[in-house]
């Protein structure tokens, strides 16, 4: 994330990426927790995902799905494409990407909670997956080597960074020409004062 887009706005980068940490740690290691939105499988069967492909799968590998939207319903993935999730979390739409590409496709979920690394990354092997693997870093800073994605997706993530100019160029460089991105997110549709943007409390409430 840039200096200069902190100082824009006033707003602490690492307070707000440490705030956005202890919510999603709560739902990685509490998933069935009090939360200000919903998870698990009424998430997944509410948001349109294939019932299933998600009744397949384990109680861990969705009870803390956290989305917003579907965003591989945008367009199906095909089989053997490279897919890099942006804001991965406990990694459901890694392994639902990891099924549609199949094992000549490949999956890098990325996320920057401990807690929800560690559940995707158990959740993986759980299910003896080769083709999905899960990274530590950041929306603005992507583990991932230039062109080396097919298609980019992400869900609810990039409506908590600040910096999103460099979020998206981190998303073009991952990206292979001819690349897509395919992502669900949160936007609003009036000015937001910037007293209020300052306020970490609300990026995440």
């Amino acid at each position: 994330m840039s200096a200069v887009a902190e100082d824009a706005v006033g707003l602490d980068a690492e307070a707000l990426r440490e705030e956005i940490k202890s919510k999603y740690r709560e739902v990685a290691t509490d998933p069935h927790g009090v939360h200000h939105f919903h998870t698990g499988r009424f998430l997944a069967k509410h948001l349109g995902y294939d019932d299933a492909f998600v009744a397949s799968l384990p109680d861990v590998a969705v009870e803390s799905f956290a989305g917003v939207a579907n965003p591989l319903s945008l367009r199906l993935l095909a089989k053997g494409e490279r897919v890099v999730d942006v804001g991965s979390g406990a990694g459901f739409d890694s392994l639902v990407a990891a099924h549609l590409v199949g094992p000549g496709g490949k999956v890098i979920g990325v996320d920057m909670t401990e807690e929800m690394l560690a559940k995707s990354r158990s959740t993986a092997r759980k299910l003896a997956l080769g083709n999905v693997e899960f990274r530590e870093g950041l929306a603005e800073r992507l583990p991932v080597e230039d062109g080396w994605a097919d298609v980019v997706i992400s869900n609810g993530v990039i409506n908590l960074c600040p910096d999103k100019k460099t979020v998206f160029s981190e998303i073009y460089r991952v990206l292979r020409p001819g690349g897509r991105l395919q992502f669900a997110d949160i936007a609003n549709g009036k000015p937001v004062p910037e007293s209020a943007m300052r306020i970490v409390d609300l990026w995440t409430a």
